[in-house]
């Protein structure tokens, strides 16, 4: 059609790159030419830096501290105690599972490398210094490292802050280390369910304490105008209008009086959703002392000090007939939080969403509890890469299953066949009360088995079998399956909310008279792409090329309020929010199209990137031409300006799902293992960037395989952190990664704007348990029922010894 100079409707969607379009991320032109604007980029006059002294105990009473030692280093300007915080009420911080923690460690310290004082220097080399100098006299106390014992009659006080305390954030206190105890589902009718089956299988599942360690560690700068009143605080949040209200909230200064800005992050993955006391006392520091003060923690105090994850000690139960028919679920965790209760987690729930763990299958009956302990660990618990829990959640099904599975002398995948929930079922209420969206469970499972060939394996894993009992090979062979269903887009308001705050997302939307706009989301991007697939979902709504629109997050002062990243929840709710928002800009363009082509805008139909007239489509106007219109000649009673703000309560959560199946080989003399093959397939719903959604899978994965096969924060009897820096904790290179092949069906969720479930999330949740049955599949035939994670080639190893396999 080049002839008549028309651009077909085709090179119009092109040019477009809305939603299914592969568009290069447009975040990495400046990540790849090292200009990105991370927080210890910030540079302010007169700035001072800010550093911790730290317990060496987990348990310890604080005698003295001689802050004359450390003030008389060159270059430090102040030593900030407890003793200093009490009169200004802000030695311990609220947390956001509704417990408080102590900023500067008053008294007591109860988890090592705690934070006892906030060395303040001209430089961070005379702040280190300083930090070296400080003279602490402790009382060494017993410490509790075992949750399994934290509840024991002669367990020692941990919290004497809340003696006397019976009543938590969450219910009754019946123990001075308990914090609480949760459950969901009907007991009675499950008891019931294991009354009546065939076979009941009972298995301890651990998933032990690790730690997200992204790349960039926590910090912040804080900056106090003594003049105006305005603090301005720079840092690492995942949630920026959550710490500002946080920071009001401690430090009685007025909200609008605070501009917290989370420029660029490298990584998140939960590990900064939480306020940490380095960013309280970066503020105290700047009030105090009338300068900027930003505190940047090394990598040491990154895995000892912030949120760890998982550490959930899982008794988990099915009940069946003899042919395979799951009729109820039961599970009893032990969740170990540390010294303080400082889980990221909705109000609601103090174990998150723990309650999905019944899966993908159709279980009439469950029951879940979760009792929360205090031990001399640091505080934290986050949802590393997961939505709240999940990940234990699915580890615990895709777990227990196998166990049922070895039971019956069934298959592990025609077990999850014959109990998946059915596409005609959905939308499916689990017993646990969730109402399961949308989703075709059998289509992805064949389509998975297919993929892998699964009989094949099966075939050759038998041969491998055979092989090995006749002394003719040392190697034996694995076929790991997954099958999960993920709960994220947290959240609905009348599930989900942080200190009373619903948990909806905003979306901001100015277009310019030039026919550009800028669009302002209450979330904050740490790697997911969103400057590129939320300009993408704008393009398809508004008929705005995405190169046209520029996504802004971070700044308070300027984007809407929102609940920020975590949990998959950036596109099942920003997403959304910005899909309504750039309707509403399409609407009001219509009425100005209708004004201008002189018809009802009835009349109208939507075309690409305009309106033209239904049955004339050469009569039509382009946004580009309605953005200028909407500034100088708009309907009489229209407000100029082509602007819209939404923000969106979803009515429920998404729930995307997916099959894995990881194949892998072990050595059983040295325990070494080999990943031959890890397929992964998964239904996000719509699928905005296909090229962003495999590299988050690329990434999930990675991280699945580091949890499943070598993470751990340890600890020895007398609270030694054991693995609290890179050279012990296991994080994969390229070298150790596993080639991964990904794959997709696509069933949208039938509530979502756009029809998006979220995908961030997913690899890592269905990864980890993939990773584990492998590993104990690998042993299925020689009598193995469970190894425990991390299947580091040691604990391959020693297993195969316990089964006899092995004399080396």
């Amino acid at each position: 059609m080049a002839d008549t100079g028309i651009i077909s409707i085709e090179e119009r969607t092109d040019q477009l790159e809305g939603i299914g379009c592969k568009r290069k991320r447009v975040e990495d032109i400046r990540f790849t030419q090292g200009r990105g604007n991370y927080v210890d980029d910030v540079k302010l006059p007169g700035m001072l830096f800010g550093d911790f002294v730290r317990s060496p105990f987990a348990h310890a009473r604080i005698k003295h501290i001689d802050k004359d030692s450390a003030l008389a280093v060159p270059g430090v300007v102040a030593v900030i105690t407890a003793e200093d915080l009490i009169p200004l009420n802000l030695h311990y911080m609220p947390t956001l599972a509704g417990d408080v923690q102590a900023v500067l460690a008053h008294e007591k310290v109860l988890f090592q490398n705690q934070e006892v004082a906030f060395i303040v220097a001209k430089d961070r080399y005379a702040a280190a210094d300083g930090v070296e100098a400080l003279a602490v006299e402790y009382e060494e106390l017993e410490p509790l490292m075992d949750a399994h014992k934290a509840m024991d009659a002669n367990a020692p006080v941990l919290r004497e802050d809340l003696a006397g305390k019976t009543e938590g954030a969450h219910g009754p206190r019946t123990h001075h280390n308990h914090i609480f105890t949760w459950t969901a589902g009907d007991e009675a009718a499950t008891q019931e369910a294991f009354d009546k089956a065939d076979v009941v299988v009972k298995e301890y599942l651990a998933h032990p304490r690790v730690h997200p360690c992204p790349l960039e560690t926590c910090g912040s700068v804080a900056d106090m105008n003594p003049i105006t009143g305005q603090l301005t605080l720079w840092g690492t949040f995942q949630a920026p209008h959550v710490v500002r209200t946080v920071a009001s909230l401690i430090s009685n200064i007025p909200e609008h009086k605070i501009r917290v800005i989370a420029p660029d992050i490298g990584g998140g993955f939960g590990n900064k959703v939480g306020v940490y006391p380095g960013y309280v006392m970066s503020i105290v520091g700047s009030i105090v002392l009338k300068k900027p003060v930003k505190w940047i923690e090394d990598r040491m105090e990154n895995l000892s000090t912030t949120a760890f994850a998982r550490d959930y000690h899982i008794e988990a139960e099915l009940a069946a007939t003899k042919d395979g028919k799951i009729l109820g679920m039961r599970s009893h965790v032990l969740a170990d939080h540390g010294a303080f209760d400082a889980c990221a987690d909705p109000s609601k729930y103090p174990a998150g969403m723990y309650h999905i763990c019944s899966g993908s299958y159709d279980i009439g009956a469950a029951f879940c509890s979760v009792t929360g302990v205090y031990t001399n660990k640091a505080p934290g618990g986050v949802s590393y890469r997961c939505s709240f829990r999940v990940t234990e959640a699915v580890y615990t099904i895709e777990r227990i299953i196998e166990v049922l599975a070895i039971k019956l002398g069934m298959d592990a995948a025609e077990l999850r066949q014959k109990n998946f929930v059915q596409p005609e079922q959905f939308p499916y209420t689990s017993a646990f009360g969730w109402e399961y969206d949308s989703g075709d469970y059998p289509t992805a499972m064949k389509k998975a088995m297919d993929a892998v060939d699964y009989d094949g394996l099966r075939a050759e894993q038998a041969k491998m079998v055979e092989d090995f009992k006749a002394g003719k090979s040392r190697e034996i062979m694995g076929i790991g399956v997954s099958f999960f269903t993920e709960i994220v887009g947290a959240g609905p308001s009348k599930n989900c909310d942080i200190l009373g705050i619903g948990m909806f997302d905003s979306c901001e939307i100015r277009v310019h008279p030039t026919g550009a706009a800028i669009a302002r989301l209450g979330v904050k991007s740490q790697g997911q792409g969103h400057e590129t697939t939320f300009a993408q979902i704008l393009a398809s709504e508004t008929g705005i090329a995405a190169d046209m629109i520029t996504i802004e997050e971070g700044d308070t002062d300027t984007a809407p309020y929102g609940l920020g990243t975590y949990g998959s929840r950036s596109t099942p709710v920003a997403g959304a929010a910005a899909a309504r928002a750039g309707r509403k800009i399409k609407h009001k363009a219509q009425l100005i199209a209708s004004h201008l082509l002189e018809v009802h805008h009835d009349d109208l139909e939507w075309d690409v990137d305009g309106f033209a007239v239904k049955g004339a489509p050469e009569k039509r106007k382009s946004m580009k031409e309605l953005a200028w219109a909407a500034y100088n000649n708009v309907p009489e009673g229209m407000e100029m300006g082509l602007e819209a703000v939404d923000y969106y309560d979803p009515p429920n959560f998404t729930f995307p799902y997916g099959a894995y199946f990881c194949v892998l080989k072990i050595d059983v003399d040295t325990g070494v293992y080999k990943i031959e093959r890890f397929y992964a397939l998964d239904d996000c719903g719509t699928r905005i960037n296909p090229m962003i959604i495999e590299g988050q899978v690329h990434g999930g994965l990675t991280e699945a395989f580091a949890v499943a096969m070598g993470q751990l924060i340890d600890f020895d009897d007398t609270g030694n952190v054991i693995g609290a820096s890179l050279m012990d904790f296991f994080l994969p290179t390229a070298v150790e990664t596993p080639h991964w092949e990904t794959d997709h069906t696509e069933v949208p969720s039938p509530h979502h704007p756009i029809g998006a479930k979220g995908v961030g999330e997913s690899p890592h949740v269905g990864g980890v348990p993939a990773f584990s049955n492998a590993v104990n599949d690998a042993f299925r035939p020689f009598g193995g029922v469970q190894t425990h994670m991390p299947h580091t080639a040691a604990n391959i190893w020693a297993y195969a010894k316990s089964l006899g396999m092995t004399d080396q």
